[in-house]
């Protein structure tokens, strides 16, 4: 297992449903700005999470997961259904996911080349579920100054990385206003499923 794109996974009802469990998720876990370790810089994304633990990043504690919401206080809604059906599908993992980051991008909204390598285990792969606006992913390598290839992430689309390519460097060159109409005010949503500890 390495990288797989499957195009058009969530067909536009599976799209509609998954919308609406996430409209209920953030209604009890608002979106919220993170911000930059050391810095304090705020990210250009909105941010919440679903699961057990939930990534967070801010000046004083700097990347990490922990299971409340940084402004509520409370502790994270449940991954939905859907999410967890998709990765006992692909993921060919044998314990389901903790974590389930969920970026809103809107018109202009970036993130640069990264890994994700705040997880205790990086056996299990990480899962990503697009929906809303067309995303303009850059791919690269295990190396920060490795080539880089872009690939087209629609509404649907559900990209894996695992097994070698698990911590392989990735990040959003802009989203595509307008080539959606799923969101009624536009814009993009990310999920990334993630498993955290050890299974």
């Amino acid at each position: 297992m390495s990288l797989d794109h499957f195009a058009q996974r969530l067909d536009d009802n599976a799209q509609r449903t998954l919308l609406a469990e996430l409209r209920d998720a953030v209604a009890q876990a608002p979106f919220y700005t993170p911000t930059m370790p050391r810095t304090g810089k705020p990210m250009s994304v909105k941010m919440t999470n679903c699961g057990s633990l939930g990534w967070l990043t801010d000046k004083e504690k700097g990347y990490r997961y922990e299971p409340v919401h940084p402004v509520t206080g409370k502790p994270w809604p449940p991954i939905p259904a859907l999410l967890l059906r998709l990765w006992d599908e692909l993921s060919g993992y044998p314990a389901p996911p903790e974590a389930c980051l969920v970026n809103y991008y809107a018109k202009g909204t970036k993130l640069g080349l990264h890994r994700d390598e705040d997880e205790q285990t990086f056996d299990a792969p990480v899962l990503s579920v697009s929906l809303g606006d067309t995303a303009l992913f850059r791919i690269g390598g295990l190396k920060r100054r490795d080539p880089t290839r872009r690939i087209e992430l629609k509404s649907g689309d559900v990209f894996l990385m695992g097994g070698e390519d698990r911590l392989t460097y990735h990040g959003i060159d802009r989203i595509v206003p307008g080539s959606s109409s799923l969101l009624p005010k536009g814009g993009r949503i990310n999920l990334t499923l993630r498993r955290v500890t050890p299974a």
